[in-house]
Order: C-alpha cells, then sequence, then structure tokens
C-alpha cells in the first residue's frame, strides 16, 4: 500500500497559491514584498515574543491587559508592537468596553509554514538503519 496524499478536487491549496515553498520556485516581486512585510514584524523580539504570548494562549486569544505586564516597556509602545502584527496580517483583535482582545490568524502563519517548508529528502537505507 502505498502512501500517496490524495487530493480532494475543488479544493485548492491557498498557502501554495500565495507563495512558491522557498525551495520549490523563486518568489515574484510581489511575493518577495508581500512576505518581506509578514518577516519584517516578525523580525523584532518584542513582537515575536507578543506574537507567541498570543498564540499560545489557552482559548485563542489573550487581553491586553495580560500581555503589558510582561515587558518592561510602555503600553503605548506595546501597543505599537501589536499594530505593526495586525498590520502584517499576523494578528487581529476586538474592543470590548476598555479593553482589547487579540487573537492570532492560523491562515497567515500557515502561508509562512508552506513557504518555509522543505522537501522531504528520501530516506536511505542506511538513515533508516
Amino acid at each position: 500500500m502505498s502512501k500517496q496524499e490524495l487530493l480532494v478536487l475543488g479544493q485548492e491549496d491557498r498557502s501554495a497559491a500565495c507563495c512558491p515553498g522557498l525551495v520549490t520556485a523563486p518568489l515574484d516581486e510581489d511575493q518577495a514584498a508581500e512576505l518581506g512585510k509578514i518577516f519584517k514584524a516578525l523580525g523584532d523580539p518584542v513582537r515575536l515574543r507578543l506574537l507567541s504570548m498570543i498564540a499560545s494562549r489557552a482559548g485563542g486569544e489573550v487581553c491586553v491587559c495580560d500581555l503589558t505586564p510582561a515587558f518592561d516597556l510602555s503600553q503605548p509602545t506595546i501597543s505599537h508592537h501589536l499594530k505593526l502584527l495586525r498590520q502584517a496580517g499576523l494578528i487581529d483583535c476586538e474592543r470590548r468596553g476598555t479593553w482589547v482582545y487579540y487573537w492570532v490568524l492560523p491562515g497567515t502563519l500557515d502561508r509562512l509554514s508552506a513557504f518555509l517548508k522543505t522537501a522531504q529528502a528520501p530516506q536511505t537505507a542506511e538513515a533508516t538503519a
């Protein structure tokens, strides 16, 4: 029995439509610009930590009031970093009363994952032994 993946007709892989994988084809200018914005947003350690804190939160969302104390930064600075993550399409938010709640947009993370994924090298007999 083979281990082939089945392709379901009528359901295209939207991550592949956006950007080819890193090892499958070179990016065109538009794709590089789009991905560049996302990677630029992730290039700051504070924003990377914020994304990680939001993504790992049980329930899938977190209040800004729970994010701010984790940093030695002012609330406006945290809000600026969150704004940049939103502009990059990594997170979204909703105001509830005086607080804003954030959650990760999995589609963007899936696109990044598909872009960075390398082809699996065939295993040799030596590697499996």
